[in-house]
């Protein structure tokens, strides 16, 4: 199908983008090497035909090298003028990004569209989102500080305890959240004193262009470098170094595992990891039917399903199996698919030009091992979108009961013993998340015990999310290592370090001396407002 149409003028392309700078030590450089094009699964012709949005530079082993090398002369061993700047000071650079960063809201949110195929208000929210998580971190970092701004005193010795940098970060985000989550691992990392490089996603990878000047003026040369190209030929050789002290990628954990590995020395090395998840919808006996379909439909087709925290596989007990189907199925159909910039549009062309064909495969196991697709429109193929299929009854033995499908496919697994879906959590790879759909807490209060032992958030009556970006968001076993959250990350990307001293006339006088002179940056009691 074509599903073009007259593209609002606000959000018309005006040329591709030749992206040929990036950021290195403070500097732009212009890059003069291949380059890859970067294309939009959705249509600017009547004819359909993917659209070019531009090119970014091809980058390999010489320049990642380089913007390491930035990086570790700007962290010097925790001496560089960042790692042991004023915590003011951070916060004043951090600041000035901000504003800079808000006046390039129309075209990020533009790239979100045409990159991704998320819908206007969903891009709006992330940018929006994105900005309030700074702003959010900013004062997590006040606050932080402000309890650090004091003596502890115990058995005779007193301590100055704060939290440190680590070192040197290689910041790798998503395709899915290519400003907001990316943003949670580089944001944190930066502002607790760490130096930084940063590799784009595959995906939603322009959209950062508009953001390079900022990055280049609100900070210290080499606190942040900008590199494009592919993860293997930009990673992987600063991966080998053993130079680098913390992974900060939410991806999968294929990926994680292959750069860890490369590192000589993991002991050393702090993982900040966001990874796939198969998060359950367990919907009981007396569950509110009305609430229960469209906390599911949100759940597992808000932007298409591509969220690590969708709703991946849904668990219905028998009795109330064809009251929820027969309702789910026709919401499904009925929801509005179109380009992002359409009014009241739900589903929207995928960005990936391979992930249609890898659904069908999906669907196509599924019916094969005796699967049908409940609703009509299920498995429709259009040029660059396959329509959501509601598949009954799944079974173990189907690749989409297993795997991540990060789409829009929608398994549904019966059961008639609650312990069905629990075993099958337990023995689940994943542990990020789960929705509970009851009413009665005698059923729902054991239930939620033992929930909470599987994963690291119970939704009750509501479908899995991150936000509000306050909670804890992290997951168990390959879903997730570290803590992401305002307060969390910032925990992540540093470590407790202190001085300590007994208390004796020497000592003291020194401390005093510091205090008054305001000679160290790591010592002293100065409260930030």
């Amino acid at each position: 199908m074509n599903d073009f149409v007259k593209i609002p003028e606000k959000f018309t392309l005006k040329a591709p983008i030749d992206q040929r700078q990036y950021l290195v030590d403070g500097d732009l450089l212009s890059w003069t090497g291949k380059t890859s094009e970067v294309y939009s699964t959705i249509s600017s012709t009547p004819a359909y035909a993917p659209t070019l949005l531009g090119s970014i530079p091809d980058m390999g082993e010489q320049e990642a090298m380089a913007a390491l090398d930035a990086a570790l002369q700007a962290y010097d061993q925790g001496q560089g003028t960042w790692p042991t700047m004023k915590v003011r000071d951070r916060i004043a650079c951090m600041e000035k990004f901000l504003d800079q960063m808000k006046s390039k809201r129309d075209p990020i949110v533009t790239l979100l569209m045409w990159e991704i195929g998320k819908s206007l208000p969903d891009s709006e929210k992330e940018f929006d989102r994105t900005v309030e998580y700074i702003e959010d971190t900013i004062e997590e970092y006040k606050t932080l500080d402000r309890n650090a701004a004091r003596f502890d005193k115990h058995d005779g010795v007193y301590a100055h305890i704060r939290r440190g940098p680590l070192g040197v970060v290689l910041c790798l985000g998503p395709y899915n959240y290519p400003l907001n989550e990316t943003f949670a691992l580089l944001i944190p990392a930066i502002i607790m004193g760490n130096t930084t490089v940063f590799k784009p996603a595959k995906h939603g990878v322009l959209l950062i262009t508009p953001l390079l000047e900022a990055f280049q003026n609100s900070f210290p040369k080499g606190v942040i470098n900008v590199l494009f190209g592919r993860g293997r030929a930009v990673a992987a050789p600063i991966m080998k170094t053993g130079k680098v002290d913390v992974l900060a990628l939410i991806g999968n954990s294929k990926s994680a595992n292959a750069l860890q590995d490369q590192h000589p020395k993991s002991n050393r090395l702090r993982l900040v990891l966001g990874l796939e998840a198969k998060n359950p919808a367990i919907i009981l006996p007396d569950a509110d039917l009305d609430l229960t379909v469209q906390e599911c439909l949100s759940g597992t087709l808000s932007f298409n399903g591509q969220r690590c925290t969708a709703l991946k596989i849904v668990y219905v007990h028998k009795t109330v199996e064809k009251a929820f189907l027969d309702r789910f199925t026709k919401a499904v159909d009925e929801m509005t698919f179109g380009n992002p910039w359409d009014p009241g549009v739900k589903l929207t062309p995928l960005p990936e030009p391979g992930k249609s064909d890898y659904i069908q495969e999906l669907i196509d196991d599924a019916v094969g091992k005796g699967a049908r697709i409940l609703n009509e429109k299920g498995g429709t193929r259009y040029d660059n979108f396959i329509w959501p299929a509601v598949l009954y009854p799944v079974t173990e033995e189907m690749r989409v009961y297993k795997e991540e499908q990060f789409g829009p496919v929608i398994p549904v697994v019966p059961f008639t013993s609650i312990e069905e879906p629990l075993n099958d959590m337990a023995k689940s790879n994943y542990g990020q998340q789960v929705s509970l759909f009851g009413k009665d807490i005698r059923a729902l209060a054991p239930l939620i015990d033992t929930l909470a032992n599987l994963v690291c958030r119970v939704n009750l009556n509501s479908s899995c999310q991150r936000g509000p970006d306050v909670y804890p968001f992290t997951g168990r076993k390959d879903s997730a290592q570290s803590t992401l959250s305002v307060y969390d990350a910032l925990r992540s990307f540093s470590i407790r370090t202190f001085v300590a001293f007994k208390d004796n006339e020497l000592n003291n006088q020194i401390v005093e001396e510091l205090l008054q002179e305001k000679n160290s940056n790591f010592i002293n009691t100065e409260y930030l407002l």
